[in-house]
């Protein structure tokens, strides 16, 4: 047996390439391994095709400000979401002064974020949700319109052929971003091999047990079909659908309770630069009744390996597989005694959400094309077409009073040791990676922490505090990390 690793990261995806490169510029030293099933990394959700979140800040998706029962707007959602994100950016721009990363425009760009609705009832919950913003400091910039050639300045796509009576709303914000977490991840992965990481592709993982203080972790070689076993102090389970499944056979206590419902997803793409470049931005609405929260529609602009093209989506659909290179047979494979009746509960509690994923995978392809055409009226079908999206499972837990719930958004479970940990969940995501890592570290490596505390605040200048709560520190900080990226503040 091999000296172990110290850290095994298994999921070649950007949550153990941020993870991964956290700790390597926390501790040069340490040996750090990757295993991916698959020819490349990025290949699954973070590969930008199949990644809807392209730097969600909550500037300009809807359901981070839900209006409530007396008319108000909650933006306590909006403002942990783009504080999450603010971190993101802080340590993207760390890593670009210390040359661990190339030119930014390799992973991000300026890119403006509206949202965009019509409708009188929804004119007026988007003018709420404006006054309730404007003045936050991580709002910054944000403007309001309910007229149509402002808005059509802003997007020009999304007014021609528009009844002149239909009330509509636009805000608009310049320093919103896209972000190819697919390049980001190549690049970061990049960075670890460069620096004593070892990378191992095509490697399943198949096992993870407990022994001698150690993990053991055996793996499968596609080519040949090869057996290997590796031992590692630390692992991070960050393989996406698939973490679930190894977590489960890990045998942690932590685990159990958890099960997971899959959602796939499709979009429509369009690379005609005639119509690519008169929309430059991501146009966020208001989602259809009883639709979850990852299905908020949405018409972006994307820029992947240098090229834009623009995308819309998503519609839901259904399938049984954790990955979308994973097996049908996933999801009865998830089911354990532990976990059966929250994933009964939280399906007998969500049977709108069934509903509207039914309903999805029964509309016709005209139907769909009616949604794009309420963002840009003079849609024309030939222009697009159809990609599927990546594969996402949403948390199922233990609840006392309803038995099990479905969660949208992200879950790490770790050890009560710190020795293992995995990530669960889908949205936000990859925008997140950072402080769901951060956090992750401080869950599993306490007694570093002291040793660690200077290191993180010079990496994340606002690590350990709120930008929210100081509106000098955030225009300061924000102001630095866009220079730095260079994108718009």
């Amino acid at each position: 047996m091999n000296k172990p690793i110290d850290v095994a990261l298994i999921g070649g995806g950007i949550m153990s390439a941020t993870l991964g490169t956290l700790l390597k510029q926390l501790e040069p030293t340490w040996h750090i391994q990757i295993f991916e099933r698959l020819s490349e990394v990025a290949l699954e959700s973070s590969n930008p095709w199949n990644n809807a979140g392209t730097g969600h800040s909550a500037l300009c998706e809807l359901n981070y400000t839900p209006e409530l029962p007396d008319g108000t707007i909650d933006i306590s959602g909006a403002v942990k979401v783009n504080e999450q994100f603010q971190v993101s950016r802080q340590f993207w721009s760390h890593l670009l002064e210390v040359g661990a990363l190339p030119d930014p425009s390799a992973f991000i760009n300026s890119t403006p974020h509206m949202s965009f609705v019509w409708g009188e009832d929804n004119v007026e919950y988007l003018r709420k949700r404006y006054e309730a913003l404007k003045d936050h400091p991580l709002f910054a910039g944000m403007e309001f319109s309910t007229d149509a050639a402002v808005i059509r300045g802003w997007a020009p796509l999304l007014i021609p052929g528009r009844r002149k009576d239909q009330p509509i709303a636009a805000t608009h914000i310049a320093a919103g971003t896209d972000v190819d977490f697919g390049a980001l991840t190549h690049l970061l992965t990049d960075y670890l091999t460069g620096n004593g990481a070892a990378l191992i592709l095509e490697e399943s993982v198949t096992n993870l047990k407990r022994k001698n203080g150690l993990w053991r972790i055996s793996t499968r070689h596609t080519v040949g079909n090869t057996p290997e076993v590796y031992d590692a102090r630390f692992v991070f389970v960050g393989a996406g659908g698939y973490a679930l499944g190894l977590l489960q056979k890990s045998g942690i206590k932590e685990i159990r309770g958890f099960g997971g419902f899959p959602v796939s997803g499709e979009f429509l793409r369009t690379d005609n630069q005639a119509l690519v470049k008169k929309h430059q931005a991501k146009v966020y609405g208001k989602p259809a009744l009883g639709a979850p929260p990852m299905s908020v529609p949405h018409l972006d602009t994307r820029v992947v390996d240098g090229q834009a093209s623009l995308m819309f989506g998503p519609y839901a659909g259904f399938s049984p597989k954790f990955l979308k290179s994973g097996s049908a047979f996933d999801l009865i494979r998830s089911i354990r005694w532990h976990n059966l009746i929250p994933m009964i509960a939280a399906g007998a509690s969500n049977l709108g959400l069934v509903r509207y994923l039914v309903s999805q995978l029964l509309a016709l392809p005209s139907t769909k094309f009616d949604a794009l055409r309420e963002f840009f009226p003079d849609g024309d079908p030939a222009d697009w077409y159809r990609i599927t999206a990546g594969q996402r499972v949403q948390v199922i837990k233990k609840d006392a009073r309803k038995g099990g719930v479905l969660q949208f958004g992200t879950e790490v479970v770790a050890a009560t040791d710190g020795s293992i940990a995995g990530l669960l969940g889908a949205s936000p995501g990859a925008s997140t990676a950072v402080p769901i890592m951060l956090g992750l570290v401080e869950k599993c490596f306490p007694g570093s922490m002291d040793a660690w505390r200077p290191k993180l605040a010079k990496m994340v200048p606002s690590y350990g505090k709120q930008l929210s709560d100081n509106a000098t520190f955030a225009a300061k900080t924000m102001t630095e990390t866009a220079k730095e990226l260079q994108i718009a503040r």
